[in-house]
């Protein structure tokens, strides 16, 4: 056997490798997406105000493709490294102003991006949205700052939902 043939199959031998590598990587990848609200079960609740930073729990999950979001710690795990987006609203009845209404979503331990509604009367309404580059085992969740409110029913104004876009 000549130099360019050995040389030949180990090229090939290493382009395959490549292509076995990439479908590997398809096969692990999963479908991943999930909403929860607040409250699982029927009446009303207003959550908060806490001393400190709570972790929000959402009992009510009507989807949970992949099961990465766990409705015992509120926390979402990410099965697989890639591109995911988050949504998140929290609302609340004012209280003569004493208290707004305000929710974080945090990656580990990184304080991401707020949603924030602060009222006098009546009922509102504060969300946002983000998308992350994640890892495998990396968590995301919400919590209640400081001092503030959530209110939830069964129209499921407090909400956390998340998907994978696409993996990497």
């Amino acid at each position: 056997m000549s130099k360019e043939t050995v040389s030949d199959f180990a090229e090939q031998a290493a382009h395959l490798k490549t292509e076995v590598d990439i479908l590997k990587q398809q096969l692990q990848v999963r479908q991943v997406a999930f909403s929860a609200s607040l409250l699982a079960g029927g009446g009303e609740t207003t959550t908060g105000p806490f001393p400190k930073d709570t972790i929000l729990i959402f009992k009510h999950v009507p989807t949970n493709i992949g099961n990465a979001y766990n409705p015992n710690t509120g926390v979402f795990t990410a099965p697989v490294r890639g591109a995911y987006h988050f949504e998140w609203w929290v609302g609340a009845h004012g209280d003569n102003g004493a208290h707004a209404s305000a929710a974080v979503l945090v990656k580990n331990s990184e304080n991401i991006f707020l949603a924030w509604e602060h009222q006098k009367d009546y009922f509102g309404t504060a969300s946002n949205g983000v998308t992350l580059l994640l890892e495998v085992g990396d968590v995301v969740f919400v919590r209640l700052w400081v001092n503030t409110r959530a209110f939830d029913n069964e129209n499921h104004h407090t909400t956390f939902s998340g998907h994978l876009l696409f993996p990497m």
